[in-house]
């Protein structure tokens, strides 16, 4: 609880009339204080009047302060209060035409002439997204309280004419004293412009009319509430609060106005209720009244916690120092002194989500009933609902994929529930269980390794592996051999590759330069490998369409003194078309590291590679130079429309100087209109001739774009037409690098001859001596 006295400042009104006498300054306190001069009349013989009045405040704003000062310092701690959960309320105070509706509302015609209201949601939503830590939420309402009744300017129908079409406005009372609006709509703002919106909404519908005092005088109190809502995610608690922005109507003399008639009426029902304003703030000042009236009065009812209540008030009374008004302006801070003296109790509004309570209410009443259900032993009859089956089966699934070994699965103690999570738990070790072993078509049973005897658990019983599991397998041996194959293609790119340093190093040293080979750096290298120019790395269209282009590369890299083969590699090799991979990941699926590299050095070595480079560079000049003509094209169109501009101001200037002149005004042009005519005519013509070369050379864009796309897609076909070829070279060489299979069954294959006794190697293998014991070839009988 926060206890606090009611915070008054005070706003003196600009005016270019002639002023009072008055002074801000200091206390004794160093407080602002601000003094008013009135001067005795020297007619009367007695006079004891006071001739200077003084009033202390929060602060004094001259005539001279702006808008947002006025915000920071009247606004801005309220409205922090109301974001942390605090009630807050600011209201105008003061005399018709002093300046409340300017300062709570603001003007129309600048910027900077906002108000309290409008800056309060700016500054709002700018919090909002500040501190993304908490969910805020913001409704609004606006109350406008004419004749004592009260009308809803955010009608949501919207087809209010005058004020009487709008819904009226009352008052209920529960029994905490609480007041409620009955009819007063309440809107979600999600950003500033709605509320914005909302906002101008109401001051359309507002009640205003011309006094003698005021041009448009409010002729009725408004209170627009800001209701914010504010939620820690995953926290069970909320913050309430609401802010009201009061701008009550002007007080104003009958005898000094001289209205009549509805002015006149209006002009009653205002100072009645700003009486009874004052009657709440008397007796809220007084310690030993007991009763406060704030049923007196609509307005006074509204406002029953902003003064004396839970809440945070502020006061800003609107001074006018013209010297016919120095009375009610000292009336007017009479009346923030007494309010000055009010203390309010203002609490935090932090309450418990009631959708939160009921879940965790229900879910202790289920407790409560197992317990009892445990207690007396007698469990329930019913069968679960399939709502209860299914909330168990996706307890069980979270259960099972948690990996916490200490996590518990929390049913209850109702017995139906335990059996049922039994149930799906079988159900899911049965579904996962692998198939018995069995012959199928007469194939033979496969039968898993036995496990060893000295672990004493016998041997496992044969099982056939599952399908999943043969298909698994089958998967891993084609991904396997697609990465054999992409090996041998990319080992021989490589001894390509190691062909092409060694030629461009012969060609080096047949002129006379020095080269540093890779065994005088310290690096390795494989000998006996064979590099053969036009070998199966190549790619067969282009083994001897590119010989010159490795000759002119060889050529550029005379003029260096050292090169490295890796260095070069680097430096030949293009960089990877990150768009092109994409399409090729669409057309074969994605693509893998080895096939990536494969897919480098075949563009590098495409033929139609120099092709595409030229129409990438074209496309690129030609988009420099429409961007260009599209920049003078804007320019042309804002030179003639300034041109225009001109010649308008012109013919302005002599109609205006004729009307002057008390001449007739001549339709044909004089020398300057002429001048400027024929220079709009001039930018006509560039600007044709830069839009048609624009529209042309669009054309030649989506032509050369055409091209590019046609050539990429061409590179894709012949790289997966080449990748295949690759492909089944490397797996016919794998194929034949193998031994010979045995026959699958050898009794077909070896059947033995009839041998004939008298040749010693003739004899069968099993009468045969060992073959340390037989004597060499030379001596064996013929």
């Amino acid at each position: 609880m926060v206890k606090q006295t009611i915070k008054i400042f005070c706003r003196v009104k600009p005016t270019k009339g002639k002023t009072g006498l008055y002074e801000i300054d200091e206390d004794e306190s160093g407080g602002p204080k601000l003094t008013f001069v009135v001067p005795k009349d020297q007619n009367l013989i007695v006079n004891n009047t006071k001739e200077e009045y003084n009033f202390r405040f929060q602060r004094v704003f001259d005539q001279q302060t702006k808008q947002e000062e006025v915000f920071e310092n009247v606004a801005q701690p309220v409205v922090d209060n109301a974001i942390s959960g605090y009630n807050g309320t600011i209201f105008a105070y003061g005399q018709t035409g002093s300046g409340k509706t300017f300062t709570i509302t603001g003007g129309a015609e600048r910027y900077a002439d906002r108000g309290i209201i409008p800056r309060t949601l700016s500054y709002l939503f700018e919090y909002y997204e500040k501190h993304p830590d908490y969910v805020y939420t913001t409704h609004v309402s606006y109350l406008e309280i004419y004749n004592e009744n009260g009308y809803d300017l955010l009608d949501p129908k919207h087809e209010a004419a005058k004020l009487e079409d709008l819904p009226k406005v009352s008052l209920m009372e529960d029994t905490d004293q609480n007041i409620h609006l009955k009819n007063l709509s309440v809107h979600q703002a999600g950003n500033e412009e709605e509320a914005l919106n909302l906002l101008f909404l109401g001051d359309t519908n507002r009640m205003i009319a011309e006094t003698p005092m005021n041009q448009a005088s409010t002729r009725s109190h408004c209170i627009f509430t800001i209701h914010v809502t504010a939620r820690e995610p995953g926290s069970a608690t909320i913050r309430r609060s609401k802010l009201h922005l009061v701008d009550l109507a002007g007080s104003e003399r009958v005898g000094k106005t001289g209205v009549g008639g509805t002015l006149l009426a209006e002009a009653k029902y205002i100072n009645l209720s700003l009486h009874f304003l004052e009657q709440v703030i008397v007796a809220l000042s007084e310690k030993s009244r007991s009763h406060i009236p704030y049923r007196n009065s609509m307005m006074t009812s509204v406002l029953r916690d902003s003064l004396g209540g839970n809440c945070m008030t502020t006061m800003i009374a609107t001074c006018s120092v013209e010297k016919k008004n120095v009375d009610e302006s000292i009336s007017t801070c009479r009346f923030a002194q007494r309010v000055a003296l009010i203390k309010n109790d203002a609490l935090l509004n932090e309450e418990v989500d009631p959708k939160l309570m009921i879940l965790r209410l229900k879910k202790e009443i289920v407790e409560l009933k197992d317990q009892l259900s445990l207690a007396t032993g007698e469990q329930p009859t019913d069968e679960l609902s399939d709502e209860d089956v299914d909330r168990l089966a996706q307890m069980v699934g979270v259960y099972i994929e948690d990996t916490d070994p200490e996590a518990t699965l929390a049913v209850g103690a109702d017995m139906r529930k335990i059996n049922e999570c039994f149930r799906i738990f079988k159900r899911l070790v049965l579904d996962r269980k692998p198939g018995r072993a069995g012959v199928t078509n007469g194939s033979l049973e496969e039968e898993e390794p036995s496990v060893s005897e000295d672990s004493g658990l016998g041997s496992a019983p044969p099982t056939a592996p599952s399908a999943a599991t043969s298909a698994e397998v089958k998967k891993l041996k084609d991904l396997l051999q697609q990465r054999d194959n992409e090996i041998n293609i990319l080992v021989n790119m490589l001894k390509k590759e190691k062909k092409r340093a060694q030629d461009a190093t012969l060609a080096l040293e047949e002129r006379g330069i020095p080269f540093t080979t890779g065994e005088e750096r310290g690096i390795p290298f494989t000998a006996g490998e064979e590099h053969q120019p036009n070998g199966p790395g190549r790619p067969p269209s282009v083994r001897n369409k590119h010989r010159n282009r490795e000759e002119r590369s060889r050529e550029s890299n005379v003029g260096r003194s050292t090169i490295q083969p890796e260095s070069r590699e680097k430096e030949t090799t293009p960089p990877y078309s990150q768009s092109t991979t994409v399409r090729l990941r669409k057309l074969g699926g994605e693509m893998s590291v080895g096939r990536q590299e494969a897919f480098e050095i075949f563009k590098r070595d495409y033929e139609h590679s120099v092709t595409i480079d030229d129409q990438k560079s074209l496309l690129k000049q030609r988009y420099a130079e429409a961007k260009q003509l599209g920049e003078k094209v804007n320019a042309s169109r804002s030179q003639i429309n300034h041109v225009k501009a001109e010649i308008q101001q012109h013919r302005m200037a002599r109609a205006a100087q004729g009307i002057h002149e008390n001449a007739e005004f001549s339709e044909e042009p004089d020398v300057e209109e002429q001048r400027l005519r024929e220079r709009m005519e001039g930018e006509k013509a560039s600007y044709k001739v830069t839009f048609n070369r624009l529209r042309v050379l669009k054309t030649e864009i989506e032509h050369l774009q055409h091209l590019l796309e046609r050539g990429r897609l061409q590179l894709q076909k012949d790289f997966e037409l080449w990748w295949a070829e690759q492909t089944v070279s490397a797996h016919t060489s794998q194929r034949a690098a193998l031994p010979p299979e045995p026959p699958a069954s050898t009794r077909a294959a070896w059947k033995t001859p009839p041998i004939s006794p008298q040749h010693p190697l003739l004899q069968p293998l099993a009468q045969q001596p060992p073959l340390a014991q037989q004597p060499p070839l030379a001596q064996q009988p013929p």
